[in-house]
């Protein structure tokens, strides 16, 4: 679980291994059970419900207007909003 952890750049108060280890110890054993299922000829989803897709087909429209687009900026340069610098 350590090791994990470190992977993850995760601090886990050591208090707390030992039942963090359990419960991966449980979720590596369902793995293990699910892998000896037999899924040949199984199609990969998903989602276990069909389910129309909610994709609509790409038309061409017109661009919104940029004066339309930018006139509830609170700041901008040309046609760009102007944001905090936030890295230095």
């Amino acid at each position: 679980m350590e090791h994990v952890a470190h992977l993850a750049r995760l601090r886990i108060p050591s208090d707390q291994i030992e039942m963090l280890t359990g419960q991966m110890n449980q979720i590596l054993s369902y793995m293990e059970k699910l892998g000896e299922l037999d899924t040949e000829g199984v199609e990969p989803t998903s989602h276990p419900v069909p389910l129309p897709t909610a994709w609509r087909e790409d038309e061409v429209k017109a661009s919104l207007d940029p004066e339309k687009a930018l006139a509830n900026a609170p700041e901008r340069a040309d046609q760009f909003v102007v944001v905090p610098k936030v890295i230095e």
